[in-house]
């Protein structure tokens, strides 16, 4: 179906669209897809005024409230994420989870508009480039992680998140059989009033930002 404007004495189902599943308002998701957008541009913007300074002071106080968080879970796999776009360099965190014999793992696209699958990682191991020219693990049989670090572009006060809107967390939350623990992990920042969440959206458990926690 066409994105284009709806011609006068189109039926009244044409007025909706279906994606993943939900029924949606034509209009009400093109408003919502451009507030995203702007916002999205804003947020990237935002992260690159940050100074390698601030970058690194925010970044170190982020991964000490998740270490935390983790200490008081128990869990054997983790899904992370290899940072793009000024995303919060957890890696030094993975590696000190690897160290505590945890299961790190990364995601990785394995096809357009399906779901993630994530692979074992580790200091060292061989990594390829995957779709995006994002950095993935080049082999391991893909894994259930019982945490998920989801990496947050926006997030807003009830939780949902939005990404850098390919919606490939939302799908694959959607899709797995047993839902993990999920965490937003951004800067502070990265805190909006809303989302405007759709049928298809995933809220997140908790939300970390160099601030701390929030529930």
């Amino acid at each position: 179906m066409s994105d284009g404007e709806e011609q006068p004495g189109d039926p009244p189902c044409h007025a909706h669209l279906i994606i993943g599943g939900h029924l949606v308002d034509r209009q009400t998701f093109r408003v919502v897809s451009r507030f995203r957008k702007s916002e999205r541009l804003r947020l990237y913007a935002r992260r690159k005024q940050l100074s390698h300074t601030e970058r690194q002071a925010a970044t170190e106080a982020l991964s000490a409230h998740l270490l935390h968080l983790l200490e008081a879970r128990s869990f054997e796999t983790i899904a992370a994420y290899w940072p793009i776009r000024g995303e919060p360099d957890l890696r030094p965190l993975m590696a000190a989870l690897c160290q505590l014999g945890k299961t790190v793992l990364l995601p990785i696209v394995a096809a357009r508009e399906a779901p993630l699958i994530f692979r074992p990682w580790y200091p060292g191991c061989d990594m390829v480039r995957g779709l995006w020219n994002i950095p993935v693990p080049a082999s391991g049989e893909p894994q259930a992680p019982d945490i998920v670090l989801a990496p947050v572009v926006g997030i807003d006060r009830d939780l949902y998140r939005f990404g850098n809107g390919g919606g490939y967390y939302d799908r694959t939350l959607a899709g797995l059989p047993a839902r993990p623990f999920v965490i937003g992990a951004g800067f502070s920042f990265s805190r909006i009033p809303t989302i405007f969440p759709m049928g298809w959206d995933v809220s997140m458990d908790v939300g970390v930002s160099e601030k701390g926690v929030t529930p």
